[in-house]
């Protein structure tokens, strides 16, 4: 058995580091790179226009990443009068680390639906919500707190690209690994690696083993026809691990 790890670098690097040190084959190829967001330069202009009392949402360690260069390249600090959340543990320390405030998170798994149940999301109406994001990410966060009476702006602060690869070589070089398990984390790296394989292949692939992140994700993948499917009980490696080790 062999895992393919597709997650973007460096997390997925360092997840088949673990899984090799587990005695674990797996191997890497990562279905995405980053650059900086078309809307990035506007970021202080957007900081600018929040209120006492308003919030900023950060969808991720990479909008946060690029978002604090930017604000560093332009000598603009972080509000203190805002409120901050963050999807996730890590991006939540990354942002306190950066804006020396508070930063909400949701307990448990690391999604949109999660944070939707935080006091400070309950009563946004009126509210002005900052998204720190890539491109075209949390559109169901945002749909929510819409909803509630919040107004949205979106920063996109960085953008994903999908690596161009040669699905045919792929293929015969994952055949040559043996792999098995695919390890995905959103669903544009799914609909990606399902559209690279050519069709003649994919009754293999759909017949591997499938480990996500989210009932969402999950749903999409048996939409294109993945028979075995497992849910991490999160999106950070230490869950993908421990998933892993079930399967």
């Amino acid at each position: 058995m062999t895992i393919l790890v597709t997650r973007p670098s460096p997390a997925g690097e360092e997840l088949v580091k673990q899984l090799i040190a587990q005695g674990v084959s797996a191997c890497h190829t990562p279905l995405i790179s980053f650059a900086p967001g078309d809307a990035l330069s506007n970021l202080p202009d957007y900081l600018n226009n929040l209120r006492p009392g308003d919030l900023l949402i950060a969808a991720s360690q990479h909008a946060v990443y690029y978002a604090t260069d930017k604000l560093l390249e332009e000598c603009h600090g972080w509000p203190d009068n805002i409120d901050y959340l963050a999807i996730g543990e890590k991006t939540a320390r990354e942002l306190e680390k950066v804006t020396n405030c508070p930063v909400a998170r949701p307990e448990g798994r690391e999604i949109s639906e999660q944070l939707l149940k935080l006091p400070q999301l309950q009563y946004v109406v009126g509210k002005k919500v900052l998204i720190l994001r890539g491109n075209g990410g949390r559109p169901f966060l945002a749909e929510q707190l819409k909803k509630r009476g919040a107004e949205i702006t979106f920063c996109e602060c960085y953008q994903r690209h999908p690596i161009p690869y040669d699905g045919e070589k792929l293929y015969h070089h994952w055949q040559q690994m043996n792999v098995n398990t695919l390890v995905i984390t959103s669903g544009e790296m799914l609909q990606q690696l399902y559209e690279l394989v050519p069709e003649r292949y994919r009754n293999w692939l759909l017949s591997c083993q499938l480990l996500v992140v989210s009932e969402r994700l999950a749903d999409l993948a048996n939409t294109l026809g993945w028979k075995h499917c497992q849910i991490a009980d999160n999106a950070d490696n230490d869950a993908l691990l421990r998933a892993l080790q079930q399967i």
